[in-house]
C-alpha cells in the first residue's frame, strides 16, 4: 500500500505560527521534502523534530518528484514543506502533487500560514473576491504582467522581492492607467512587520519610506 503525501504549511516568519497538527505530522512522517534543508532545519530543531530531510526546489523538482513518488509507492509517508507558508503558492510542488494524483496516492493538506491570506486579512481592501498573480517576471514579460492588473476589478495580490520592490512601484506608476489603493505588507508576522498604505498616484512621494529589507506582498484595489 502506498504512503500518504502531506502538504504541510509552515510559519511565514514567527515560528509560533504552526499548528499542532502540522508539528504532529512532521514528527510522524518518514521523510520531509523541503526547499532549503538549512532553513527548514531551524524550524524542525525548534520543535524537536528529527526526521530525514531531502531537498526539493525549483532546480531539482522534476527529478526529485519521481524519486519521492517511488518512496511513496513503497509505503513511506512524506511531508512537503516550503521555506515559509503554504507549499505550491509561488513555491515548488505542482509536479509532485500532479504525479501523486496520477498514481492514485493519497494527498492530505495540513493548512496553516500563508502570506496571501495574512495580507488580505489586514489590508482593509475589498476581499469578497480577489486575484493572486504571484511574482512578476524578472525581465521579459514584466510590463505585460503589470498591465494585467488593470484588467481586473477585484483586489489583485502579488509578491515581489526586496531587490525589485521599488522598481516595481516605479513601473506601476508609469504603466497602470487606473488609480489604485495600494497596501504593501513587509516582513509579515516578524519583529519588524510594516504595512504601507497609499494611492498609486502618490507612489513617488512614498517611495523613500519603503525599507528595502525582507519579503513583500502588494495588494491593489481599483479606485472607482
Amino acid at each position: 500500500m502506498s504512503g500518504t503525501l502531506y502538504i504541510v504549511s509552515t510559519p511565514i516568519g514567527n515560528l509560533a505560527d504552526i499548528t499542532y497538527r502540522a508539528v504532529e505530522t512532521l514528527t510522524k512522517v518518514d521523510i520531509i521534502a523541503c526547499e532549503d534543508t538549512r532553513k527548514s532545519g531551524v524550524l524542525l530543531k525548534h520543535y524537536g523534530i528529527n526526521i530525514k530531510l531531502i531537498s526539493y526546489h525549483d532546480h531539482n523538482e522534476s527529478n526529485k518528484s519521481d524519486l519521492i513518488i517511488e518512496e511513496l509507492k513503497s509505503g513511506k509517508n512524506i511531508a512537503l514543506i516550503s521555506d515559509a507558508g503554504t507549499p505550491l503558492i509561488s513555491d515548488p510542488g505542482y509536479r509532485l502533487v500532479n504525479k501523486a494524483v496520477s498514481e492514485n496516492i493519497e494527498i492530505t493538506s495540513i493548512p496553516g500560514a500563508s502570506a496571501v491570506t495574512s495580507s488580505i486579512s489586514i489590508s482593509g481592501l475589498p476581499i469578497s473576491s480577489f486575484v493572486f498573480l504571484g511574482f512578476p517576471p524578472h525581465k521579459k514579460g514584466r510590463k505585460s504582467f503589470i498591465e494585467k492588473i488593470d484588467s481586473y476589478d477585484e483586489t489583485v495580490i502579488i509578491y515581489e522581492s526586496v531587490h525589485r520592490i521599488k522598481k516595481l512601484l516605479k513601473q506601476v506608476s508609469e504603466i497602470l492607467d487606473n488609480d489604485y489603493e495600494i497596501v504593501i505588507c513587509r516582513e509579515l508576522t516578524k519583529q519588524f512587520e510594516t504595512i504601507y498604505r497609499f494611492k498609486s498616484s502618490d507612489i513617488d512621494e512614498n517611495l523613500d519610506k519603503i525599507k528595502e529589507k525582507g519579503e513583500f506582498v502588494i495588494l491593489f484595489s481599483k479606485i472607482c
